[in-house]
């Protein structure tokens, strides 16, 4: 079976936390912080393989994580960098928010090879954190948390012509005859389960076709491969209708063509607007004494603006002039394929924080501090109601108050923070 679609997890790798330590050498009693710094962690990357023309791999394997940043050590050894991931797709996939819908990125065209979520950045060990007033920094910065998410990923095929039509109408047939494309052919509904690219080359220039599976009624509510089959149509520029205009299987071919467009138009509205041309294929098996069927559909279709060239897939008949319009057609269209933009913002995913140290004096004083708390001292106004709701509000949201009571702290007790004393209570 074709795979058009998968959902999987991914995440970067988190940045490696940076070290606490201090020199401890002979005869240097006193010889500061020498902490080193932490690695960054590995990205998560999408790149083009032109190998590959399905999803299927990623029904076996869903989740995928970058390796994280190694801690940094002692003597400014800085940790090793986390080791990034490539996950290689087929070209024309389009990596979307699971939740929203909203497109990350768009691998196709020159699009080869884009980094989707990026590495935690290294903690900075305690040597970074010395100055003239701490000149024995007892903290150290946190790696960067690593970001997730769950992605869809959806295989939209590039080319400038679909084919369109319901199953064995000779689609597959057709494409066969008119480019380099080798689809499987049978007699059967749903034969072709995948669709089928073929370049056909002409004087005037050459274009990219597309056989899209055969479509049913129902398909733009995911009656069978509905959705599925739908999709691939989004990119293409030119849509060409392939009718059984025989009637070989009792099907009425303008019928069909009103099926189609009808659920071309509930699945997405635009598809309508793309120029279309019908190919009533089969004429060599037409054997009507009083109607001609291709002039009922030239009837019906050409006064509004969609031409009628009957074609024979089998013997060759009528192809050439069918393929020259398309050639035509394609000229008067935008010439840049669908692209689809990028919607979704991944820069809020993480976010690094200053590091600070919570330790108790010997006469039972609880000392907070570090970059953290003196980033927020910094902006912030004790003397006003608001500013000391908001300073209680950024030791709970930051875990400094668990904090202080994991180390034991007690109603009553004192908290110090960079000359500040305040009396702790629940």
């Amino acid at each position: 079976m074709f795979a058009d679609r998968a959902k999987i997890y991914i995440r970067s790798g988190k940045g490696g936390d940076g070290h606490v330590s201090f020199r401890r050498e002979l005869y240097v009693p006193c010889g500061g912080p020498d902490g080193g710094d932490g690695g960054r962690g590995g990205d998560i990357i999408f790149e083009v393989d032109d190998g590959l023309n399905t999803l299927t791999d990623f029904r076996h394997i869903q989740k995928y994580a970058a390796k994280d940043g190694e801690a940094g050590g002692k003597r400014r050894c800085h940790g090793k960098d986390g080791q990034d991931l490539i996950i290689k797709v087929p070209e024309g996939t389009v990596i979307k928010e699971f939740e929203s819908g909203k497109v990350i990125a768009d691998m196709s065209l020159g699009n080869r090879r884009e980094v989707i979520l990026k590495g935690g950045r290294g903690g900075q060990g305690n040597m970074n954190f010395a100055t003239p007033t701490m000149q024995a920094p007892k903290y150290a910065q946190p790696g960067q948390a690593s970001q997730e998410l769950w992605v869809q990923l959806e295989l939209k095929v590039i080319a400038d012509v679909g084919l369109v039509g319901f199953p064995n109408v000779g689609k597959s047939t057709l494409l066969s005859r008119v480019s380099n494309a080798k689809p499987k052919i049978a007699n059967y509904h749903f034969t072709t389960l995948n669709p089928h690219l073929g370049v056909v080359d002409l004087d005037g220039g050459g274009f990219v076709m597309a056989d899209i599976p055969g479509l049913i009624e129902g398909a733009s509510q995911g009656v069978g491969l509905g959705h599925d089959f739908l999709r691939h149509i989004e990119r293409t520029r030119v849509l060409v209708h392939v009718v059984d205009a025989a009637s070989t299987e009792g099907r009425d071919p303008i019928a069909d063509i009103h099926a189609i467009n009808k659920e071309l138009g509930a699945y997405n509205p635009e598809l309508l607007e793309r120029p279309q041309i019908i190919a009533a294929n089969k004429t060599d098996v037409i054997f009507a004494e009083d109607e001609d069927p291709v002039e009922k559909l030239k009837a019906e279709f050409e006064p509004k603006g969609i031409k009628v060239y009957p074609i024979s897939a089998v013997s060759g008949k009528g192809i050439k002039e069918l393929l020259y319009a398309i050639s035509e057609m394609l000229k008067t269209v935008n010439l840049s394929p669908v692209i689809f933009e990028k919607e979704f913002d991944l820069k809020g995913l993480a976010n690094i924080l200053l590091p600070y140290s919570v330790e108790v004096t010997e006469d039972g004083v609880y000392v907070v501090e570090g970059p953290r708390i003196d980033k927020m001292l910094g902006y912030t106004n004790l003397e006003s109601e608001k500013g000391f709701q908001f300073f209680q509000k950024f030791l709970k949201d930051n875990g400094i108050l668990e904090e202080l009571e994991q180390a034991g702290i007690k109603e009553g007790d004192t908290v110090r923070m960079y000359g500040l004393e305040f009396d702790y209570y629940k």
